[in-house]
């Protein structure tokens, strides 16, 4: 059963309104997905999850059916602060003023921001298939720029990329998700079809655009003062990566983190390509069961 246990609801915070899945009992656990996805990416682990702790799947802002803020020439309604200042609001509106966080791609990206910029409030989290913003540009390579062309093409000028994907929504879902070979019907249908589905409402394509277009941005500026001023991410950190693709191939990923990182930094890969929560359930549990 998809979801088995738990409420799907709308929450009102930090002026968004954000739609999210909860359920379980113990410690709150906020889980955050990545693109071009929603909360329903979570659907192997969040039960399994909810066995221990009080779990929150919410859809990021500009994603699923979250606010989608207008496109704007900075794009400051995507800059990772202001999407993880959502989080924090309504885990507080939830009542948890301290939790864990376990995220993935974009998802990780706005925890990575959460925990440099609300260090109270972040417990323990868990990044999957990223490295941060900052340290991949600062890398570029011919094979990066090849391997995550998205970023370059996504973050061009609005309204460029937005008209390419919107001619066939379900056509770039399907070529921007096969970044290693997997069948048509790899994603559990219910879960697809909240993707598609949320594509295709008005204003979705462009906020993840933006919060592309933030990534090459508003975020290296906030990137840039955060390390300049010392700010690093206090909490215990847990880095996974699938074994398939182009994190493992690319970078030492626990030693780029403990640069980013005061504390105690751990990780390893999954036998997955890039969607570890849907690829390799179990395995990724199993991280989870011993550092949450």
């Amino acid at each position: 059963m998809f979801f088995e246990g738990f409420t799907l609801e709308t929450r009102e915070a930090n002026g968004q309104r954000i739609r999210l899945r909860r359920g379980g009992e113990g410690p709150p656990l906020l889980l955050l997905h990545g693109n071009p996805q929603t909360h329903a990416m979570w659907h192997k682990l969040a039960p399994a999850l909810a066995r221990r702790f009080t779990v929150v799947a919410p859809d990021i802002r500009g994603y699923g059916f979250t606010s989608k803020p207008p496109v704007t020439p900075d794009s400051r309604h995507y800059a990772k602060r202001e999407m993880a200042g959502d989080l924090v609001a309504l885990m507080r509106e939830l009542g948890h003023e301290r939790f864990r966080v376990v995220s993935h791609d974009r998802g990780a990206r706005v925890a990575h921001r959460l925990a440099l910029d609300h260090p109270r409030a972040v417990e323990r989290l868990c990044t999957m298939d990223i490295i941060p913003t900052l340290a991949h540009f600062e890398r570029t390579t011919m094979e990066f720029a090849m391997g995550y062309y998205h970023w370059f093409f996504l973050a061009q000028p609005h309204d460029r990329p937005e008209r390419m994907i919107l001619r066939d929504t379900e056509d770039w879902f399907d070529l921007h998700t096969a970044r290693e070979p997997k069948d048509q019907g790899f994603f559990h249908p219910e879960a697809r079809a909240d993707y598609l589905t949320a594509l295709k409402e008005p204003g979705t394509v462009a906020a993840i655009c933006e919060d592309y277009r933030a990534a090459a941005g508003i975020d290296l500026l906030h990137d840039r003062e955060s390390r300049a001023a010392g700010v690093k991410v206090q909490c215990p950190l847990l880095a996974l990566w699938g074994s398939k693709g182009a994190i493992q191939r690319w970078y030492d990923a626990p030693a780029i983190w403990r640069d980013y990182a005061a504390g105690e930094v751990t990780g390893g890969a999954v036998n997955s390509g890039h969607y570890l929560a849907e690829e390799a359930p179990e395995e990724v549990l199993a991280w989870l069961d011993r550092f949450l």
